[in-house]
C-alpha cells in the first residue's frame, strides 16, 4: 500500500489523445493498482464502468472533449465514481466543465508518477465528501417534504374537526402511535382520503 491507498484499488483507464496511457499504467502497478481496463474512447465509458466496476476513472487528455464531459456527466448521474483528469490543458472554463461532469480532480501539466498516489487520494476523498453531502442533501429536502405533508393533514383536521393546531397534532400522533406508523404516513393517508372525498 502506498501513501495510504485503498488496497488494490481497481482502475479504469481511458485514453482521450495525450498517449501517457502507458507510463500511466506502470505508475499505478508500482502503486499496487489494478488497471481492470484501458479505453481508447470516451463513448464506452459507461459501459465499461457498469461491467468491469472500477473503483477509481482516469482520464489522460490533451483537453477534454465535449463527447469526454457529456459521457463523465452520465456516469456521475448513473454509476458515481472518483474521476481524476491529467490534461495540458489550463483553461479555466474546461475545468469548470469537467469539475461540473462530476471530475473529482484536474490535473494540469499531465501526470508525473511522484503525483498520482496523493492526486488519486484527494481524488477519492473529494468523492466520498460529495457523496456525504448530496446523502445529507436528500436527507433533508425529505425531511421538509415529510414536514409540509405533516403540516397539511394537520390543516385537514383542523379545519374537519374544528381542532386548534395543538389538538390536530396530538390527533396525529396518536393515529400514528395506534397504527404503529410513522407521522409522516399517517399525513400521508389523511391527505389521500381528503382527496379521495373532495
Amino acid at each position: 500500500m502506498h501513501d495510504d491507498l485503498p488496497p488494490r484499488l481497481r482502475v479504469l483507464l481511458i485514453d482521450d489523445g495525450a498517449g501517457r496511457v502507458d507510463a500511466l499504467r506502470d505508475a499505478l502497478a508500482r502503486l499496487d493498482c489494478d488497471v481492470v481496463g484501458v479505453l481508447d474512447s470516451p463513448l464506452l465509458i459507461h459501459d465499461c464502468v457498469q461491467r468491469l466496476r472500477p473503483d477509481v476513472v482516469i482520464v489522460d487528455s490533451e483537453s477534454p472533449s465535449r463527447d469526454t464531459l457529456e459521457n463523465l456527466s452520465a456516469l456521475s448521474v448513473r454509476m458515481p465514481r472518483p474521476v481524476v483528469v491529467f490534461t495540458d490543458d489550463p483553461n479555466r472554463a474546461v475545468m469548470q466543465r469537467a469539475l461540473a461532469a462530476g471530475v473529482s480532480a484536474y490535473v494540469v501539466a499531465g501526470m508525473q508518477p511522484q503525483r498520482l498516489a496523493p492526486v488519486l487520494n484527494v481524488a477519492i476523498a473529494r468523492f466520498e465528501q460529495e457523496a456525504a453531502l448530496k446523502t445529507e442533501l436528500a436527507r433533508a429536502r425529505e425531511q421538509l417534504a415529510a414536514r409540509k405533508r405533516i403540516e397539511q393533514a394537520k390543516g385537514i383536521l383542523m379545519r374537519s374537526r374544528g381542532l386548534d393546531e395543538k389538538a390536530a397534532y396530538a390527533q396525529l400522533r396518536r393515529l400514528a402511535m395506534d397504527r404503529k406508523l410513522k407521522l409522516v404516513e399517517i399525513a400521508d393517508r389523511i391527505i389521500e382520503a381528503k382527496s379521495l372525498l373532495s
